[in-house]
């Protein structure tokens, strides 16, 4: 920032001279920023002779031909064939298989009605989450990772008039750059925005600033990670994000919320709306473990498999009706709202122990310890996943799973996912615009979705938001995988 240096000298090109000049700049602005750099014509040809050379091994010119007998001479077919059968036609024994990608993800819904494998950059993604428009994965080496679909008009370009074959959506992936010195561990998307859980606690949100929750004190929109500064003081271990809510918790199991309060979603015992984090306050003797956010409610999933319920429960898709197994709520056993977080009511959930949880838009799921799949709340689509389109407020348990361990759930807006203990994936419920990932009609019992893996595989994250999922998976190998 101070003192003077030796002219450039005059046997280098005006080119790099004037680049050299403004990497020099005391104005930052003044300074090219690296994309900038890479585009200058000066560096194009060298980064271009970098990329295709990268990993190349010099080789000496083979004065004789590596075949026996006569030589051949150079250009003649005899060479051509050599060449070819040099580079992909075994002789001998058979080539190796090629090895299976470090993980593969998939999404469907929103018009796609089969499993679309994402591009992914060369990496192992480890965890997934879908919102309204976002669809967001962390790497094993905890960077964050965005797919996104072209915009209209680009990427294919535009249906020719009279058209009626939808075309398929090419996504793009990319990191997303500001993230240096940073490492992701957990992502979370709501609607329009988007917080990360760094492997330091930290927690940092972007995007749509309305309804305050993206927790920095105002309403402003944020186009890049920042810290939630409000709990700098805290280490959290998990953040989850509704529609316009979030949640997170920290490793001393302080709960903390803020966001779109109406319902009671927070679990402040108000219906207001906090745009900085408020803490929670804990039923006595409970001790948070997992938090899960929906549309207009949450849930806690306490350390001795327990959960914990707030916010709307229209149609006791938060299992909050005071109810026996097998029984129909009176009406005065309906709740319709709880502004503070209360144990299960209805049986069975309050007595299993649970070790999964998920909201959707008017039901829920949960998974016990020994992996039966309940579920409780609206059927109108069959989402329940019962063979009759029943009008119950009572939970039930999923026909068509007996037999089968499931180790994880998702709902959607009118669908349910489930992923079974040895990789399988099921989903029920409304199939409108490809949300069970196949192109039956509504089912409403679980039916097995296809994926396109050659290698076993195991499913390591799953998320469904609106219309959507986003499911990660990764290979089955005989190797230990990476702690």
């Amino acid at each position: 920032m101070s003192g003077t240096f030796a002219p450039i000298s005059d046997r280098y090109s005006p080119e790099l001279r004037q680049l050299v000049l403004s990497l020099l700049s005391l104005e930052p602005a003044q300074r090219p920023p690296l994309s900038h750099i890479m585009a200058q014509p000066l560096c194009m040809r060298a980064l271009l002779n970098l990329h295709t050379d990268l990993g190349s091994v010099r080789m000496r010119r083979a004065e004789k031909s590596l075949a026996t007998g006569p030589p051949i001479a150079p250009g003649s077919t005899g060479s051509r064939i050599t060449s070819a059968r040099c580079r992909g036609i075994p002789r001998g024994p058979s080539r190796p298989a090629i090895p299976p990608p470090l993980s593969s993800v998939y999404t469907w819904g929103g018009g796609l009605s089969a499993p679309l494998r994402l591009p992914m950059l060369n990496t192992e993604v480890v965890q997934v989450a879908a919102g309204r428009t976002q669809k967001a994965g962390v790497t094993r080496s905890g960077r964050l990772i965005l797919w996104e679909a072209p915009p209209l008009g680009g990427g294919g370009g535009a249906l020719l008039p009279g058209a009626v074959e939808q075309q398929q959506p090419q996504f793009v992936s990319r990191f997303l750059e500001g993230q240096s010195g940073v490492t992701i561990k957990h992502v979370a998307c709501g609607d329009l925005f988007t917080a990360c859980l760094t492997d330091r606690g930290i927690i940092m949100t972007f995007g749509s600033g309305s309804n305050g929750c993206l927790g920095h004190g105002s309403l402003n929109d944020i186009s890049q990670p920042t810290i939630v500064e409000a709990l700098l003081g805290y280490e959290m271990v998990q953040v989850a994000c509704g529609a316009s809510h979030v949640l997170a918790l920290s490793t001393e199991r302080e709960l903390f919320a803020w966001g779109r309060g109406d319902g009671g979603r927070l679990g402040l015992g108000t219906r207001e709306s906090y745009n900085c984090p408020q803490q929670v306050p804990m039923p006595p003797g409970q001790e948070a473990q997992r938090v899960v956010c929906g549309i207009d409610s949450s849930m806690i999933l306490t350390v001795p498999g327990r959960v914990l319920a707030c916010g709307s429960n229209r149609f006791n898709k938060l299992g909050l009706d005071h109810l026996s197994l097998g029984e129909e709520p009176a009406p005065h056993q309906q709740v319709e709202e709880v502004l503070s977080f209360t144990p299960l009511c209805s049986a069975p959930l309050d007595q299993e122990t649970l070790l999964s949880v998920d909201l959707g838009t008017a039901h829920s799921a949960a998974v016990t310890a020994s992996g039966d799949c309940y579920t409780f709340g609206s059927n109108q689509h069959g989402q329940l996943g019962t063979n009759a389109r029943r009008v119950s407020r009572a939970p039930c348990q999923v026909q068509g799973l007996q037999g089968i361990k499931i180790a994880m759930v998702a709902c959607g807006d009118a669908f349910t996912v489930a992923i079974g203990a040895e990789g399988e994936v099921y989903s029920w419920g409304k199939g409108a615009r490809g949300r069970l990932g196949r192109r039956d009609e509504d089912a409403g019992l679980p039916r097995p979705v296809q994926l396109d893996e050659t290698h076993p595989y195991t499913v390591t994250s799953v998320s469904c938001c609106h219309g959507n999922t986003l499911l990660a998976v990764r290979p089955v190998t005989d190797e230990p995988v990476p702690p």
